[in-house]
């Protein structure tokens, strides 16, 4: 089986560097996030449908971009669970794994209040948006999970296909689960700073992080068995 993190070779890249693309992608995804989900809904004119296109799209495109241009630095996981899913596969060193998950956190932090100052909104915020349901937790364990499956399925057939294939997955599951996808414990962990379109409740929060975990590992399992090729038959 293809080693996944060949597509985007990060050895060139000192650890500082991977460090910074790290954070700075998470930011600015976090950032188009929660910036296009205001925008959306203040010219939606209360068109719940509308604002959600507008706030997939943006952030599918957004997530292809960044992918595609910090890819080759750090591999663009931008993702605490898929930076586990790569340490779970021995792809990533650990230390590099705390490093990730560590600037992963604090940029999409600082992506929430960048998206705010952008649209004169009060920096600080708490949201009130409960998700909670037991249906908004299998959609993120199933909107994980897919996102899992469609990183290291396109790095084993289609390396090249990544960015588009994980922007085009993020921008679907926005409308195939209940929970809008968040697929990502860092940008949980913003979106509950923000009490805008793309809020979730801070007690939310840790049900949709297990989910997005299960999802993650279920993954991880299954990919492991369904990539490698069986040794041929006489």
């Amino acid at each position: 089986m293809q080693d996944a993190a060949l597509a985007f070779p990060p050895l060139a890249y000192g650890a500082a560097k991977r460090l910074v693309a790290e954070g700075l992608g998470t930011t600015l995804l976090v950032a188009v996030v929660i910036g296009s989900g205001v925008m959306a809904e203040r010219l939606a004119a209360g068109n719940g449908a509308v604002a959600l296109l507008a706030n997939a799209v943006a952030t599918g495109a957004a997530l292809t971009v960044l992918i595609t241009v910090l890819g080759p630095v750090s591999g663009a996981h931008f993702n605490p669970v898929v930076s586990l899913a790569f340490a779970l596969r021995r792809e990533l060193p650990i230390p590099t794994l705390i490093g990730f998950v560590l600037v992963q956190i604090a940029g999409a932090c600082l992506g929430a209040l960048l998206a705010h100052a952008m649209f004169d909104l009060s920096l600080v915020q708490v949201s009130t948006h409960a998700r909670d349901s037991p249906a908004q937790a299998l959609s993120e364990a199933i909107a994980t999970f897919g996102l899992v499956l469609t990183i290291f399925g396109a790095l084993r057939f289609r390396p090249t296909a990544t960015p588009a294939a994980v922007g085009l997955y993020i921008t679907a599951a926005y409308w195939f689960t209940a929970s809008t996808s968040f697929a990502n414990p860092a940008v949980t962990v913003a979106r509950t700073l923000t009490d805008t379109f793309a809020g979730i409740a801070p007690v939310s929060a840790p049900l949709f992080i297990m989910a997005q975990i299960t999802g993650m590992a279920a993954a991880v399992v299954l990919t492991s068995w369904l990539f490698t090729e069986d040794l041929a038959r006489v």
